[in-house]
């Protein structure tokens, strides 16, 4: 009798340990009574009528990533590339999470391979490989509201690799050899300009400032050959000066003196004897020779009675 009791008492312990249940952060638990839907229990302790309901899924609110394998596509231009995608969702709904479609996952790589399919057909080859972010745009929007009926909502998809065929990666890798070729003909002849460049300038510059220093050279001459101009011409001016200035005294001398005819007429005599002296080949002699030589006999007598 005791062992029953306390067999019966360890039922009841499980039942009632079984009827609560703790929900922890960021999970729900979508309970069901008698197979059909009862409620969802928040995070938190609760209390659940044992054997009649019970815990149909544990569902996850945080937000999760799935990363789905390469799915081929085919664009515009009939170019077959592969593409695979990541994708980030969160569920808002735990009831329709559970009760919307089976295996949601499935149906989301599904949907997102088909809807790629749909967005890469309207695409050529260059507009793939350049448009990720239209592509990731487009695919989010359709997704989510795909998906709205199950309660999940799709808040990211990137295009995680586009894989082109082998052919397309070569001509694409030789385009890329020649475009950097390109850039790098056009680096260098960008360079050689600019150094042309700078080399005349720099003759230029060495014309320019030699030219400035012959100018310059050329005015200090002029300069230099002005003032020593200047100078010879003041001092021939002051030496002309002097000699007028000596006549002028002389004559005033002279004139002070009153000296009479017979100093006048000596003085005359000199004159005519310089005159004699030159080089002229013509001499003219005065009519009044006669008087002047005998202007000099009677000096010379007064001389010898002195």
């Amino acid at each position: 009798m005791d062992i029953f009791l306390i067999i019966l008492g360890v039922i009841i312990l499980l039942i009632l340990a079984s009827s609560i249940k703790i929900v922890p952060q960021a999970t729900a638990y979508v309970v069901e009574r008698l197979g059909g839907y009862q409620t969802t229990l928040d995070v938190g302790i609760h209390f659940i009528v044992p054997v009649i309901d019970k815990v149909a899924k544990r569902v996850s609110l945080k937000e999760q990533v799935v990363d789905f394998a390469p799915q081929p596509v085919i664009t515009k231009d009939n170019v077959t590339m592969k593409i695979d995608t990541v994708l980030f969702f969160q569920i808002t709904d735990p009831k329709l999470y559970t009760y919307g479609v089976e295996r949601p996952l499935m149906a989301i790589e599904n949907l997102s391979a088909t809807t790629l399919r749909n967005i890469i057909g309207d695409l050529e080859l260059d507009e793939t490989l350049t448009s990720r972010e239209i592509i990731n745009t487009k695919m989010r929007v359709s997704l989510d509201i795909a998906t709205d009926p199950w309660g999940i909502k799709v808040t990211r998809v990137e295009l995680k690799n586009i894989i082109p065929p082998t052919a397309i990666q070569d001509a694409m890798e030789k385009q890329m050899k020649a475009e950097r070729e390109r850039r790098e003909a056009i680096l260098r002849a960008e360079g050689e300009k600019t150094s042309a460049v700078l080399v005349a300038e720099g003759k230029k510059q060495a014309v320019i400032l030699e030219a400035e220093a012959s100018k310059e050279a050329a005015i200090l001459r002029a300069e230099a050959q002005k003032e020593a101009t200047i100078r010879e011409a003041e001092g021939q001016a002051e030496a002309i000066l002097a000699v007028q200035k000596a006549n002028a005294d002389g004559i005033r001398f002279l004139n002070d003196s009153q000296p009479g005819n017979a100093v006048l007429q000596l003085k005359s005599l000199e004159a005519f004897a310089k005159a004699a002296d030159g080089k002229a080949t013509k001499i003219i002699i005065p009519s009044e020779i006669q008087g002047i030589a005998g202007l000099v006999k009677s000096l010379t007598e007064v001389s010898k009675e002195d």
